[in-house]
């Protein structure tokens, strides 16, 4: 049975509203808690079209987690939907940066604040990692996307190529790659055959303990 459009929106709203607060490091760190709260939880998106969500939200300008979640709205409830998630990926971190603001500034230069702020980091380093695998498991098909993965690495790293300039060549190559196999009678794989059985379970809180 289908819920009520206001119900849905709230769900929606609260989906998003409990993200922010609990994720540190910005908006890749927010990857991890978005895959699990509207595909593994709610089941709003299949596990296997997250991850060209995220690929998308990243093409565009703006933060990805606040692209995510518009997209993710969007596509549960339409333009509604996409309100609802922005809002409530919004709100309390807007909330929470106008209080810690004034506050932050009397107590920056303290050791444990400083303290906290580097085991902050270092875990924000371990859930981008993590989400990079995640989503690699379902975007690496073959050898020919794997080559397309290692071939990308080098260039951001050496060559510090635009982002997005590195995604259109990744489509221009995925769609070379399927026309010539589709050419020569191969068949190309679009999805992994089975499911990952063994997939991580995210806690609902990111905290590094640097004190």
């Amino acid at each position: 049975m289908a819920l009520p459009a206001w119900k849905l929106l709230g769900q929606i709203f609260w989906s998003f509203f409990k993200i922010g607060p609990v994720t540190f490091g910005g908006g890749y760190a927010m990857i991890p808690l978005i895959e699990r709260e509207v595909v593994q939880k709610r089941g709003w998106v299949e596990g296997k079209d997250i991850a060209d969500i995220f690929a998308l939200s990243e093409s565009i300008p703006g933060a990805i987690a606040i692209n995510s979640a518009s997209f993710v709205g969007f596509r549960v409830a339409g333009i509604p939907g996409a309100v609802a998630a922005l809002t409530g990926i919004l709100l309390p971190t807007f909330a929470i940066v106008i209080g810690l603001c004034a506050a932050f500034l009397q107590v920056r230069d303290h050791p444990k604040i400083e303290a906290a702020f580097v085991g902050i980091r270092a875990a924000t380093v371990a859930l981008i990692v993590v989400a990079g695998i995640k989503i690699g498991r379902t975007a690496v098909l073959d050898k020919a996307t794997l080559l397309i993965v290692i071939g990308t690495i080098p260039l951001m790293l050496l060559v510090h190529i635009n982002p997005v300039v590195l995604i259109i060549a990744g489509a221009l190559a995925g769609m070379a790659l399927a026309a010539v196999k589709l050419r020569l009678g191969m068949m190309v794989p679009i999805e992994h055959a089975e499911p990952d059985a063994f997939s991580y379970k995210y806690t609902d809180y990111y905290v590094g303990d640097g004190i």
